[in-house]
């Protein structure tokens, strides 16, 4: 599954009626041998893609729920590397984009030109590294680019609008659209002014335009669908396969698929 397939992916989804979803999960929760089942329960549920978090010992984004998955994660031996070859172990019953989202240094300490090339080699379509800023991410892009791995940044609403259209302009695949200020997790509320914010993204983006952080819900999952193309949704997705909760997983796929995007 090469990087050209996430911006397509999204937009066959868009295509057939529904927003794009994609869920968070953390690689190695409850030990890596369980990988191949989730990703695959999640693609036969209707995902539109799959991000699959690293663990870390420092995590920067990350809010209590999947800060305790990677503690638990790190605790069953979990490593980069041995995610990138579990996924490769497997990616032929892959049908739907793989996206990693790592922090910059396990990516350092494998070294990047191997990082990007063992990302290619397992199938992976894009990356995701949330501490790194857009003026020194080149080096990894390039790298990124050169094993055909779209880089996927993050944009906050909140940020000002040059700097918004700065990186939109180097955007691949698809926006990262950060919805709140601070770390992930399940939120009851959002700003207001979401929903402008995301459908002016979406006109200057030449890529899909993907709402996450706090969507948590059904109606939220309805809420950011009609003004992006697609969300992202992870710490409850996360909870819910430590409880072993598939249903809750299964409905908030079903209410994505059932959320027209808004025209362009």
């Amino acid at each position: 599954m090469t990087a050209d397939k996430l911006a397509g992916a999204i937009r066959e989804a868009n295509g057939r009626g529904g927003c794009a979803f994609v869920p968070y999960i953390m690689a190695g929760d409850g030990g890596l041998g369980r990988l191949e089942e989730q990703i695959l329960f999640l693609q036969e549920a209707g995902a539109t893609a799959v991000e699959l978090g690293i663990p870390f010992s420092d995590p920067a984004a990350d809010g209590p729920v999947i800060q305790q998955a990677g503690i638990r994660s790190l605790e069953s031996g979990t490593t980069l590397a041995k995610v990138m070859q579990a996924v490769g172990g497997f990616s032929e019953e892959i049908r739907i984009p793989v996206i990693l989202m790592t922090y910059l240094n396990p990516v350092l300490s494998h070294g990047i030109a191997a990082f990007a090339n063992d990302c290619r080699e397992a199938g992976i379509a894009g990356v995701i590294v949330p501490d790194v800023p857009f003026e020194e991410d080149a080096v990894l892009e390039d790298a990124l680019r050169m094993a055909d791995v779209d880089f996927i940044r993050l944009i906050p609403l909140t940020a000002p609008d040059d700097r918004i259209r700065a990186i939109a302009g180097e955007a691949e695949g698809f926006i990262y659209a950060v919805t709140v200020d601070g770390i992930t997790g399940a939120r009851d509320s959002f700003a207001g002014s979401s929903a402008d914010r995301l459908a002016w993204l979406r006109e200057i983006a030449d890529v899909p335009v993907l709402a996450g952080f706090g969507i948590s819900t059904p109606a939220q999952v309805r809420e950011f669908g009609r003004s992006a193309d697609g969300v992202i949704v992870g710490s409850v997705i996360v909870d819910a396969f430590h409880r072993g909760d598939l249903v809750s997983i299964s409905e908030l796929i079903r209410a994505a698929r059932n959320t027209p995007v808004p025209a362009e």
